[in-house]
């Protein structure tokens, strides 16, 4: 089982950085022969990301379901998610070849993609009684006091003070976006 963090965290990360999602979905689960290729070149592509820190994948999470599988990763930049994508010596280039092939024969399997460029301090994370996930992962843990405390204070827009929990409800300052 993977350790709990008790305390109440937030993730931050230097720079820009981008989200990508990728995922499959299973179409027709009896045709196993079709998809499992598909799924095991996700695996073989992580492997080799993870093998080589200059890739540029700062981390990742997987959701494995039944028809539904997804991984999010943490790129440091577009720009080494496409070199990557684009390489033809790494396993994804010869592995979309083969998946746009089955894709074009069948409708057994379908991939999906989502990129998300972020920019610096334009994302806020908290985590608690939780192990680290997304990028908590990716990036580096603190905890969620002080200016970290709020939503609003870990986007850099309050000193964190702007919310409280009273017994008949939470209370909160009008804020304005920076």
């Amino acid at each position: 089982m993977t350790d709990l963090d008790t305390g109440r965290v937030t993730a931050e990360l230097d720079g820009d950085f981008v989200v990508f999602r990728i995922g499959m979905r299973i179409n027709a689960l009896w045709k196993v022969h079709k998809w499992l290729p598909v799924l095991r070149a996700m695996t073989k592509m992580l492997d080799e990301l993870e093998t080589n820190p200059e890739s540029g994948l700062l981390g990742y999470d997987t959701k494995l379901g039944i028809r539904n599988h997804e991984v999010v990763q943490y790129w440091r930049s577009f720009e080494q998610l496409r070199g990557y994508a684009l390489d033809s010596t790494a396993h994804h280039a010869p592995a979309m070849k083969r998946t746009n092939q089955l894709m074009s024969e069948s409708d057994t399997v379908g991939i999906w993609h989502e990129t998300y460029l972020v920019e610096d301090g334009a994302y806020e994370t908290v985590y608690q009684n939780a192990p680290p996930v997304g990028l908590g992962k990716a990036g580096t843990l603190y905890p969620a006091t002080e200016r970290r405390k709020t939503a609003a204070g870990r986007l850099g827009w309050t000193e964190g003070n702007d919310v409280s929990y009273e017994e008949d409800g939470v209370q909160s300052e009008s804020i304005e976006p920076r």
